[in-house]
């Protein structure tokens, strides 16, 4: 579907690719990752044709066709939501009109007319052709499209125009979704979904009968989607045929296998180099010397990928707050006609970390705000004893003062004991080297809202209610500031649609939902699978109910589903041992083959050995036997790591 042939790109005088050579074949779903900065999004556009490669070659299958959703900037106004998502699909809608054009041409020109039969031969292959591809359910698909993606059945009639810039971005993702092309290119395509959309978004790209690659901090929607990896690192490509989460073992297995043979070989270097210091200036070892500088020059140096600093950072300790941290009693908050929040109570006890979850709209950030301190329309909140709480809204960035540096904004709200580790405070979100002197006015949007996060991250409160803390974070970040959640005493309060994250915070989830609250005392997956039960058990069977047997109990068939996961996941782990074994004696047979295969060719470099006929003839046989059977090896070498 697509080869980059030798291709190197430089940005701003350094080389960011250097003579990659990669593939991606038909129906392959890969995720690239990789440091903020290692060039993701600009192999992306080059890609897409929307900047140019240096040098090298870039090569589609014929008739291919590629599709860019990038990070932010597209708007849309003057058209009704429904009609600019159809405009992706104008072949079809051009085809329909001709039809149409078509049947009343037909119903005009009299059967006797020899134009009649062309007219009717052409609607024919036409209509073929239209229904082939999809075009009597074209509209039908549309709305598939927007409803999966979190629009609302009325919004299909409002101007494009009226939407907010996260769900700009849903409409241009609709849009290219419907016209599928061969290379789907996703540049942080859940950034503006709720999980219920990002679900649906899984399905999707897991059934897309074309080839995708992706951008993406989410790890739970790359496991779900990528079955290909490709690290993006030092100007090269490489691949984990994986999906995320193997992708991380096989990187420090790679890295660990990596440094043990850069150890050996810089003993090596280190051995060559010695040898060449002492005879130097030996006369009676300049042959040796030349030949020591020879072998040396042709030393490929293994070079190490970056490791990156282990940051491990922990909140100040917070002063003791009392049992009950805050509490809502009867609640009701509306704008104009629209109730959001239905006379809802809840209880925060001191050490939650509770998930508020919902779909877009629920009400989930106005229930923050309102815990936070905004006015509602009735009902009472009270703030328990000793508590003193710090909130994380979605636009926090703005209440930052634009004339200070980046390292000036943390410094000013920073206690005396944190200043020694601002620097690392500032490196876990993305903030290094000269970064940290920009002024807050020329940071971007996502760099504003980190440095919001990082400032809140100081400050010894015991209540935290966080907005999408994790909005605009890389997978380190998040990673990071999951474990100083983990370790915090206080109470947490957040709202995510990273399932991993809440999966690895929540102790308590509450689902906010038509207006009211339903508390799941437990983590996401309990969540999940009371939901699902409730789900089963409120969706209607034909024909009369039997009972349920206490044995096929919710809880009883979510331990029997993860066990039976967990049997799967060992089949996996011991068919992927077996897999690592073979390759491994795949990789020491293919190097003992090729050694033998040097050592023929160093001997037959030799002009001595074609004056023996016979063994000039049998060394020839060896090479080719030697050549076929480290090609064969090879093959299944590639065979096997593709099984992974």
């Amino acid at each position: 579907m697509l080869h980059l042939k030798n291709l190197s790109k430089d940005f701003a005088g350094r080389p960011l690719f250097t003579g990659i050579n990669w593939h991606l074949k038909k129906g392959e779903r890969v995720g690239l990752v990789g440091e903020n900065g290692a060039g993701k999004s600009t192999l992306m556009k080059i890609v897409a044709g929307l900047v140019e490669h240096s040098a090298g070659e870039m090569i589609f299958a014929k008739g291919a066709t590629v599709g860019y959703l990038p990070q932010d900037g597209i708007v849309t106004r003057g058209r009704a939501l429904l009609a600019e998502v159809m405009t992706a699909l104008d072949d079809l809608q051009q085809m329909e009109r001709e039809l149409a054009d078509l049947t009343r041409r037909l119903e005009e020109i009299p059967h006797v007319d020899p134009e009649h039969d062309a007219l009717l031969d052409r609607y024919g292959h036409l209509q073929e052709e239209f229904r082939l591809r999809g075009g009597y359910a074209m509209e039908a698909e549309a709305c598939r499209v927007l409803d999966g993606l979190g629009f609302l059945p009325a919004d299909r009639g409002r101007d494009c125009g009226e939407f907010s810039g996260g769900w700009q971005m849903r409409i241009a993702l609709a849009k290219l979704l419907l016209k599928k092309p061969n290379v789907l290119l996703l540049d942080e395509p859940t950034n503006h979904l709720d999980i219920e959309a990002r679900n649906w978004l899984e399905g999707y790209l897991c059934e897309y009968p074309h080839s995708v690659i992706l951008v993406s901090h989410d790890r739970f929607f790359m496991d779900q989607v990528c079955h290909r990896i490709t690290e993006v690192w030092n100007s090269v490509l490489t691949d984990y045929h994986c999906s995320y989460s193997r992708y991380l073992v096989q990187r420090e297995e790679r890295v660990a296998a990596l440094r043990e043979a850069k150890r050996r070989q810089d003993e090596e270097v280190q051995k060559i180099e010695d040898f060449i210091s002492r005879f130097r200036y030996k006369a009676d070892k300049a042959s040796l010397v030349q030949s020591r500088i020879k072998q040396l020059e042709k030393i490929e140096r293994i070079v190490l990928p970056p490791e990156r600093k282990k940051i491990r950072f922990r909140f100040p300790d917070p002063p003791a707050s009392g049992r009950i941290a805050m509490e809502l009693a009867g609640v009701v908050k509306a704008y104009g006609a629209n109730v959001v929040l239905n006379g809802v109570d809840l209880t925060v006890e001191k050490g939650e970390r509770i998930a508020l979850v919902g779909h877009n709209g629920a009400g989930k950030s106005t229930l923050m705000g309102i815990m936070a301190g905004k006015p509602f329309d009735e009902g009472e909140r009270t703030v328990g004893h000793n508590v003193t709480l710090d909130y994380f809204a979605q636009d926090q960035a703005q209440v930052l003062d634009s004339d200070k540096s980046v390292h000036d904004e943390l410094l000013a709200d920073a206690p005396f004991a944190m200043v020694p580790q601002l620097r690392d405070i500032l490196g876990a979100f993305l903030f290094s080297g000269d970064d940290i002197h920009k002024k807050v006015a020329v940071l971007s949007g996502g760099e504003r809202n980190r440095l919001a996060l990082a400032k809140m991250l100081l400050r010894p409160s015991n209540l935290l209610l966080m907005d999408e803390p994790t909005n605009h974070l890389d997978l380190f970040s998040k990673d990071v500031l999951l474990d100083a959640l983990k370790t915090f005493p206080g109470t947490v309060v957040f709202v995510s649609h990273d399932r991993y994250f809440i999966d690895g915070l929540a102790t308590r989830v509450v689902e906010v939902e038509g207006g009211q609250l339903a508390s799941y005392h437990g983590d996401y997956e309990y969540y999940l699978a009371k939901k699902a039960s409730a789900d089963a058990q409120a969706s209607p069977v034909s024909g009369p109910r039997s009972p349920v047997p206490a044995s096929a109990s919710p809880v009883t068939d979510s331990k029997e589903e993860r066990l039976r996961q967990r049997e799967e996941e060992k089949s996996r782990q011991r068919d992927e041992k077996r897999r690592q074994k073979r390759l491994e004696e795949l990789e020491v047979a293919i190097a003992a083959e090729e050694e033998r295969l040097a050592e023929l060719e160093a001997r037959m470099a030799d002009s001595a050995f074609f004056q023996d006929l016979e063994a000039a003839r049998q060394g020839g046989e060896e090479h080719a036997a030697l050549t076929a059977r480290i090609a064969a090896l090879y093959e299944e070498w590639e065979t096997v790591g593709a099984e992974g």
